[in-house]
């Protein structure tokens, strides 16, 4: 799965960068965490309980990056909001949601298991979907109704929230690991 959002994210940064595009830009930054997510969760699997709990915090924060390229980008946007190409848009939000949905069956059936790292990997490969089917709607949004930067802009700040939430959510089971390792 590493392999996999690796590799899209080289896709999506470079088409984000040429078509000018905030939601695009945050999903290739997610895909990035997404990579470092699974590398650190197969790294911390043999760990102990308080181990896994410290790395599930480390986690969260790593969670918050692509919110703050998101908000970074999305305030560089407002100064020129100049419309993404909507085409290229919606094929590279098709292209990520395929690899996001493979990535999220592929961990459906450990989300509920070994606590906040499986927790932080099933929820960024969830929230990528949700974001890349926002981020084709924004694409066709923008090639038949409205040509303008708003879509795009707007579904960037949603995958910027959603990554919060998931950072919220990996903290919280974080906590609860540590409290648990301590008793």
């Amino acid at each position: 799965m590493a392999v996999l959002n690796l590799s899209y994210f080289g896709i999506e940064f470079i088409t984000a960068r040429r078509i000018g595009s905030v939601s695009l830009l945050a999903d290739s930054i997610d895909f990035l965490e997404d990579a470092s997510v699974n590398l650190l969760i197969v790294a911390a699997l043999g760990m102990t309980l308080a181990w896994r709990a410290r790395v599930g915090m480390v986690l969260a924060g790593i969670l918050l990056i692509p919110a703050g390229v998101t908000l970074w980008t999305a305030w560089e946007k407002l100064r020129d909001p100049v419309a993404p190409d909507p085409l290229q848009l919606s094929l590279v939000g098709l292209g990520a949601l395929v690899v996001n949905l493979t990535c999220a069956l592929l961990l459906v059936g450990f989300r509920a298991k070994q606590g906040s790292l499986a927790r932080a990997a099933f929820l960024s490969a969830r929230n990528d979907a949700i974001a890349n089917i926002a981020i084709i709607a924004a694409g066709l949004v923008t090639a038949f109704l409205i040509r303008s930067a708003w879509p795009d802009l707007i579904v960037g700040l949603g995958i910027a929230a959603l990554n919060a939430d998931a950072a919220h959510e990996v903290f919280t089971a974080a906590k609860t690991e540590r409290v648990e390792a301590q008793a």
